[in-house]
């Protein structure tokens, strides 16, 4: 290898510089639109084919480009955006590098034609992997035409390490909503292998949300205003009844720009604490205007990662904002220190005449009577002197018939076998004390059951405990739970055994034309898992069926959950969603937290969890089992 240091050629300097620009077909589209909105665009049409890994199209009629600004604009660093360092500080476009045309036209096949409004004529300019190949007048109109082929195809390594088309599909969407919310007063359209997936009239920011995200959405919003010296904040999040147990609908812009921010979501999440459901996030579209010359925006190549120069007073103002708009539309509870603990006194009306109050009295009533019934049923506790009654209650006897011919592969109802068990009578003190003494209770606060020669105690309705050989096993039983439902579902579905249940009153979905296109994909394969849907209207799906044994689970929760996962990460439709459709159904029909198991319901799941492939780890991964072994105990004794 050569030790001279030489300066590289522009072309490859383009195709590094390409590395962190464009990432993806998602990538060349944001950088094509925020250009056009620079423009001055009123109109953008966005055209995609096999997500973009084709073609990708981007129109706008904004100021275009002469000739020479038109062969100018590909190369490294130029831009009409900034003169000056100092300009950094005063940002008021969407793009300032200069870097991403080079690096469009670095990987890629590309087509410009542009025209300004005082020109006869365009220019029309091809460049492939950064070489100018022609440059000729053409007819077009006012604006810009960009027209990129075979992305990455000098890049053989990149094109390969892109996903699939549903996958390329929903990070194109994702950049096109970003734009489309900071900027509602443009007119946007996406369409995709020639399907219409946006078609966005231009309006104000809520309209823009309700068009984004389905008319349901604008029942679930609630404004959001406050301007200081430091930051003006604007926008709307959703009422707390509306938040879901997945991420999608959270956005923060400043100065119009798309930012991610943990630290400003943590504010958005205290200033809804207590006043949410376990485990869920609320939707917010938040857009703060602030002095460029208080942030910075040169982070990162992609400019999503912002740094404010007092991140602690925004927080604070950000989160007083949302607990304002929360209490002025009653999302809040509120106190009235003026009427706190006072007694309502009912005013009297001089209408009609005042009737005294009265009780019913039986007197033929005779409580002796009632003694003596309760006596026949009673007997004495031995020394203790307490009395115990015994009544007619339910029976766990026959539990065995809840298996039917399932040989063992579900689990029976909890919920029936421990309320008939927990409705059982204590045996007196006594009764306990002929037991030997290795028997004796370990603490307070939890049910010890023997069970033949196995002994286990529930610690805190939460835990299930027993001893084994190399010391003290701890089992988390909702985990264990869901193991079980989860690999019983997996061998039904792998049986060919039907799983659906119809709907006598089929439930009707709104979604977004994100979440539509994604379910219009899964359908299929949902339909083969039990859940049949059918589309009534652009934005709605009727569930016709859902899978057997959920009738407890509704099936927007388990569509979210589902829609969630295809969303964020690579699934493979036929076995990624069919394990979160059978992990989804497991979380919500397993044995529950604070549920007091009776000794026969901790033997079953005890047995039946170590009949599972995985005993150890739940659906999700979580640990089941864990073992304090005896060297451990001892060293807790010293």
């Amino acid at each position: 290898m050569s030790n001279v240091i030489q300066l590289l050629p522009d072309s490859v300097a383009n195709q590094i510089a390409a590395g962190e620009v464009i990432q993806r077909p998602a990538s060349v589209i944001k950088e094509l639109m925020e250009n056009a909105i620079d423009a001055g665009a009123t109109n953008i049409q966005v055209i995609t084919k096999d997500a973009g890994k084709a073609l990708i199209q981007v129109i706008d009629n904004g100021c275009g480009m002469a000739e020479t600004d038109a062969r100018m604009a590909f190369e490294r660093h130029a831009t009409s955006k900034i003169r000056e360092a100092g300009d950094l500080f005063a940002l008021r476009t969407m793009g300032f590098r200069g870097e991403a045309l080079a690096s469009i036209a670095a990987i890629a096949q590309v087509e410009l034609k542009t025209r300004r409004a005082e020109d006869d004529l365009g220019v029309q300019i091809n460049i492939a992997a950064s070489q100018v190949e022609s440059q000729e007048p053409v007819q077009c109109p006012v604006g810009s035409q960009f027209c990129i082929k075979n992305l990455f195809y000098n890049v053989p390594a990149r094109r390969r390490f892109l996903k699939k088309t549903s996958t390329e599909l929903r990070h194109i969407i994702n950049e096109f909503q970003r734009v489309a919310l900071a900027n509602p007063q443009v007119a946007l359209s996406l369409v995709h292998n020639d399907v219409p997936m946006f078609s966005l009239p231009n309006g104000n920011i809520k309209q823009r949300v309700v068009n984004m995200n389905g008319k349901q959405m604008g029942n679930n919003l609630i404004p959001i205003d406050t301007d200081t010296v430091m930051v003006k904040i604007s926008g709307f999040i959703g009422k707390p009844e509306s938040a879901k147990k997945t991420m999608g609908d959270q956005f923060f812009f400043v100065n119009n720009r798309y930012m991610r921010h943990p630290y400003l979501h943590r504010a958005v999440m205290d200033a809804y604490d207590n006043i949410l459901q376990p485990e869920t996030i609320p939707a917010y579209f938040i857009f703060l205007e602030v002095d460029p010359q208080i942030v910075d925006v040169n982070i990162h190549p992609t400019k999503t990662e912002i740094k404010f120069e007092d991140e602690r007073a925004i927080w604070q103002i950000l989160n007083a904002a949302i607990r304002e708009s929360l209490g002025k539309f009653n999302m809040m509870p509120s106190i009235d220190f003026d009427t706190t603990d006072q007694v309502h006194i009912p005013v009297a009306s001089n209408e009609g005449d005042l009737v005294a109050p009265t009780v019913e009295v039986n007197p033929f009533y005779n409580p002796f009577e009632e003694e003596k019934k309760q006596s026949s049923g009673s007997y004495s506790g031995g020394g203790s002197g307490n009395t115990q009654t015994f009544q007619s209650k339910a029976s766990a006897n026959g539990w065995e018939n809840l298996y039917g011919d399932n040989k063992g592969d579900e689990l029976p109802d909890f919920s029936a076998l421990a309320t008939s068990e927990m409705e059982k009578q204590e045996m007196p003190f006594e009764e306990t004390q002929q037991e030997p003494v290795q028997q004796t209770i370990l603490s307070s606060g939890g049910n010890e059951e023997a069970v033949g020669n196995s002994r286990f105690f529930q610690l805190k309705n939460r835990y299930i405990l027993t001893s084994v050989k190399s010391g003290l096993m701890l089992i988390d039983q909702k985990r264990a739970h869901e193991r079980i439902v989860f690999e019983g579902f997996i061998r039904t579905l792998q049986s060919g055994a039907s799983l659906s249940q119809k709907s006598l009153f089929p439930e009707e979905l709104c979604f977004g034309p994100e979440e539509m296109a994604m379910i219009t994909e899964l359908i299929p394969d949902l339909m083969t898992l039990g859940l049949e849907l059918e589309q009534a209207d652009e934005e709605t799906f009727k569930v016709l069926s859902t899978p057997a044994g959920l009738e407890n689970v509704s099936a927007a929760q388990l569509i979210d959950g589902i829609l969630t996962d295809f969303r964020d990460g690579e699934v493979d439709l036929q076995k990624e969603v069919t394990e979160q459709i059978a992990t989804s159904m497991a979380q919500r029909a397993a044995v529950p937290y604070g549920k007091a198991l009776s000794s026969l319901e901790m033997s079953e799941l005890f047995d039946q969890l170590f009949a599972c492939q995985v005993p150890n780890f739940s659906p999700s991964g979580k640990t089941i089992i864990s073992i304090m072994d005896m060297e451990e105990t001892q060293k807790r004794f010293g």
